[in-house]
Formats: C-alpha cells, sequence, structure tokens
C-alpha cells in the first residue's frame, strides 16, 4: 500500500528515506536512519523492529544484503513484509515477500532503492527511480520529493495517497529534514509547500542547534 525510496548522496554522505501511501500517518514507523550509519524503509504490513533492529544490524557492521538475511531471521511474517535498506557505503538491498499486496517490487540504482506495494504497476517505480536519478545535481531532499512526486503521477499506490514523507540525516543524531504530511487530500503538494516553509524557518535553526563537536551551537559565536 505503498511506494517508497532509501538513499545515500555520495556527495555529502547523507542518508534518505521518502514514502507515499493510502495509509494517514506513513512517515511515523515507515522511515529508520542514522547519520554514517544508513538508512532502512519497512512496510507493507509494517513491522517497525525491522527499521530498529536493522540499524543496529548496520552499526554492527553488516552490509545492506547481510541486513535482509538478518531480519529475516527475527520475523516470523517476513512474506507480509517489505523492507529496504542502504548501507553506509552505499550498497541496497530490498526483500519483498510473497504476500505483499500486487503489484509488489523494487528497483535497485546506484546508492538508491525504489520499492513499492500495492501499486498500479511496475511504471510507478520505474518513474520513480528516472526522476531520482534526473535530479542528480540537487540536494538529497529535493531528489527524494520529485522521485515521489514522479510516482504519484505515474499511478502511486492503487488506492491513492493520504499522507507523505521525507526524512534527511546529515552528521549529527538528529535530523536535517522530518517532513511529514500525516493526512491530506494531496499530500505531495503540501509535502512540497511544506519543503519551502522548512527550508525558510526550520532548517537554519537546525543548522544553528548544538552538534558533538560543538556542543554550545551558533550561541557561542553571539557576543556576551
Amino acid at each position: 500500500m505503498t511506494f517508497s525510496i532509501i538513499a545515500r548522496c555520495p556527495r555529502t554522505g547523507q542518508f534518505g528515506v521518502a514514502a507515499a501511501t493510502a495509509m494517514p500517518a506513513v512517515g511515523k514507523l515507515l522511515t529508520h536512519a542514522a547519520a554514517r550509519v544508513g538508512a532502512l524503509a519497512t512496510q507493507a504490513q509494517i513491522n517497525p523492529y525491522l527499521g530498529i533492529d536493522g540499524l543496529r544490524f548496520l552499526r554492527e557492521g553488516c552490509g545492506a544484503t547481510e541486513v535482509i538475511e538478518r531480519l529475516k531471521e527475527t520475523d516470523p511474517c517476513m512474506e507480509l513484509r517489505q523492507c529496504a535498506v542502504v548501507d553506509g557505503r552505499g550498497n541496497v538491498a530490498c526483500w519483498t515477500g510473497s504476500k505483499c499486496p500486487p503489484w509488489a517490487g523494487s528497483i535497485a540504482g546506484e546508492q538508491f532503492c525504489v520499492q513499492g506495494n500495492r501499486l498500479a504497476g511496475a511504471a510507478v517505480l520505474e518513474a520513480v527511480a528516472q526522476a531520482y536519478r534526473h535530479a542528480c545535481a540537487r540536494p538529497l531532499v529535493e531528489r527524494l520529493i520529485e522521485a515521489l512526486a514522479a510516482g504519484d503521477v505515474s499511478g502511486g499506490d492503487r488506492c491513492g495517497e493520504s499522507s507523505a514523507t521525507v526524512y534527511v540525516v546529515d552528521q549529527e543524531e538528529y535530523p536535517l529534514w522530518d517532513i511529514r504530511v500525516d493526512h491530506h487530500r494531496a499530500p505531495l503538494a503540501e509535502l512540497r509547500r511544506l519543503h519551502h516553509v522548512f527550508a525558510r524557518d526550520v532548517v537554519p535553526e537546525i543548522l544553528a542547534m548544538p552538534t558533538r563537536a560543538n556542543p554550545a551551537g551558533k550561541a557561542a559565536e553571539e557576543p556576551i
């Protein structure tokens, strides 16, 4: 009931996850990413522990393919799940269980993977992948949004979309971008609108926040 994209930006090392679905609040449990570690998406019949445990396996040094194999050992209902992983080196892997709602499948690219279930057809994922590749010069967050929009235009979820999300981590343990459209008649248009709001009002504040290297953040630069 969802299509999504996970990616590592080869220029910045950022990791991102973006998704759209007919169900409300897709961003709450589907998106999992950690700076310098990797990213995962868990969908179809969501098991949040696939994302939680998957990040733990990545931190332990597993590659994307090994993460999928280890996740299979943790979940007795993997045939109902769809899960995608990108590791710290940009390797990707995806699992689509045989009991996921049709049409279901995935496309792996260079440091990204697109996946979906209950789609209008394979053309949805092909459009997502093509749009992501075409926007290669743009920041990761914008590439992910453009990719989702292309999937929506190509048919998206067979029941339409009511929620969308984009989540990007950079160097810190907190996200740089975390935009969620939990319920909307036009979630992709609303995601675009909110991206402009975040770029203007939210991201500058995040960039001024404390970091591990600079615990005072930009406050340390202000005169006393």
